[in-house]
């Protein structure tokens, strides 16, 4: 995605790994004690079997309107697997890595990541107009949106292209799609890829790709199915979750481009924060750092099968030019 990209983490302390994962609580807080305003520390929370304790100095960090409201309002476009999906077809639950992040994070801050789904392409704007104060959504950190939202990275993956099982058209790379049609979603790095690389089609003498750009992936993904297009270009994550899952793996496979092992324009993902709430980003960045220390951060993506995107550095709006 929504490279976009395209979509989870959490924290504590020592991680230990034997069937299960614990997670020791790091910072103040803890199920005992008391935070350093003297009230009970809460008990710790359990994110995809890693166990996250509220780190008081975090949250006191926090802009009091956030604090005041004990919940951080976010964003996603769903589904988008494996970052952003319902527990059940039919049903409002969320899951998916980007919906863990949140709520590990919000386990670290002390407050609610409470999760409304957004198309995608609204994301960006409604946070402008206030609707969210922040989203997670496998949304790409590049400097255009830097101008309007602040980025916490957390993950960095490219674009992948999903073919049908067997690759009966013989799809290697990117340049196979000229003069063919390729499924999208709208408004997502991908799709800039695919019409950036229109000149590249040309420039070989090949035809140019026939972009369909759809409202969801989950769109996108039943063309490929009904043969309308040769393949669905989404982030490298997303696509092997898909290939992996759909039909008990028997519908789809992921294109493997030796040239682009991690995706083609592999990018920094980010969680896009309102820039009237600079003192979100920095508690957000900061939990985030003992995510990554910890090793909960990694461990949670493992979940999903993505724990080689967790990012090794939390870091601020770091969009590669």
């Amino acid at each position: 995605m929504n490279t976009t990209v395209s979509r989870r983490p959490a924290l504590a302390a020592a991680l230990v790994l034997s069937g299960s994962l614990v997670l020791a609580a790091c910072g103040s807080g803890g199920s005992g004690g008391n935070d350093s305003d003297g009230s009970p520390a809460a008990a710790p929370v359990i994110v995809a079997g890693v166990s996250v304790t509220r780190d008081a100095a975090l949250h006191d960090a926090l802009p009091d309107a956030v604090k005041k409201a004990g919940r951080v309002r976010v964003a996603t476009d769903i589904p988008y697997p494996p970052f952003e999906m319902y527990v059940a077809e039919g049903k409002t639950e969320m899951t998916g890595l980007d919906y863990d992040l949140g709520q590990a994070l919000g386990a670290k801050l002390g407050v609610k990541f409470t999760f409304t789904a957004q198309k995608f392409d609204g994301i960006v704007p409604a946070i402008q107009a206030g609707k969210y104060d922040a989203a997670i959504s496998a949304i790409t950190d590049n400097r255009e949106r830097e101008q309007v939202v602040d980025f916490v990275d957390y993950s960095v993956s490219g674009t992948g292209v999903l073919v049908a099982k067997g690759n009966p058209e013989k799809v290697a790379t990117l340049d196979d799609l000229c003069g063919r049609s390729a499924a999208v979603q709208t408004g997502t790095n991908q799709q800039k890829l695919l019409e950036k690389h229109q000149d590249a089609c040309r420039a070989a003498g090949r035809g140019p790709i026939h972009i369909q750009a759809f409202p969801k992936d989950s769109d996108a993904q039943l063309a490929l199915r009904s043969g309308k297009v040769v393949a669905d270009v989404l982030t490298k994550p997303a696509a092997g979750w898909t290939a992996k899952t759909a039909d008990g793996g028997a519908s789809f496979e992921v294109v493997d481009d030796p040239a682009a092992a991690g995706g083609y324009n592999a990018s920094p993902n980010g969680i896009a924060i309102s820039k009237n709430l600079p003192q979100l980003t920095a508690a957000v960045q900061k939990a985030l750092q003992q995510m990554i220390d910890d090793g909960s951060l990694a461990a949670i993506y493992g979940t999903y099968g993505a724990a080689s995107i967790a990012v090794r550095q939390a870091t601020r709006n770091g969009a590669v030019d």
